[in-house]
């Protein structure tokens, strides 16, 4: 995931092109996309680290590009998210293959450097976890299972909250009356959100977002 993200800002900031007319409206978006996740053990559960494979999720949700100049801007999100992670089988903690399921809100906040039609992003995000699942499949004679997770201090328990980062590009394609992005970000959870066992959420999100122009561009023309 990190060598991916990266090749994708790398390539933002080498196509940089001269300056054009193109300038920066603000604009709602809606966007409905799959999300993969998976969840970072820490340097304690190292030997988790062989067995996590990732979790393909759905987010869904708005956002605000607010223009501040012709090259940079401020977005606030918000998002409802399916994410997680899953165990194979015969990993140390769960044995059977297990998945780990999220219900979150994330509430990132990018500030966002544009170059034509390209951009850069970083910023922080919060996230609400709304509740969690755990899923075990059946092994050794033992029946499958599937539990509700607990929000607690109990060795079993997650915490609710969690902050990180996300940073990524995209690039603007304008159609007649909106306009289609393609956006790439990774997320690095800062937070360990479970209490007995190291989690740290990890995440990589490729999307297509559409979004309605409004209000005035630099050059005074309705949008």
């Amino acid at each position: 995931m990190y060598s991916t993200i990266r090749s994708v800002i790398v390539a933002a900031l080498v196509v940089v092109a001269p300056a054009t007319s193109f300038s920066q409206t603000n604009k709602f978006s809606i966007s409905v996309n799959s999300l993969t996740t998976n969840f970072n053990y820490g340097k304690s559960n190292s030997m988790l680290q062989a067995y996590k494979k990732n979790f393909t999720g759905l987010q869904a949700g708005i956002s605000y590009q607010a223009g501040v100049t012709d090259a940079f801007s401020i977005v606030p999100e918000l998002y409802f998210a399916i994410k997680g992670g899953s165990l194979t089988q015969n990993n140390p903690l769960t044995i059977g293959k297990s998945t780990l399921r999220l219900y979150t809100l994330d509430m990132p906040v990018m500030a966002r450097v544009h170059i034509n039609k390209l951009y850069v992003n970083a910023g922080p995000y919060a996230s609400y976890a709304l509740g969690g699942r755990l899923k075990t499949d059946a092994f050794a004679g033992n029946a499958e299972t599937s539990a509700t997770m607990s929000f607690n201090n109990s060795t079993t328990g997650l915490s609710r909250w969690d902050m990180g980062l996300l940073a990524g590009a995209g690039y603007n394609f304008n159609l007649k009356k909106s306009v289609m992005t393609l956006d790439a970000r990774y997320g690095y959870g800062l937070v360990n959100i479970s209490t007995g066992t190291e989690r740290f959420n990890r995440m990589l999100n490729i999307s297509l977002v559409v979004s309605k122009k409004y209000l005035r561009s630099n050059e005074g023309k309705s949008k």
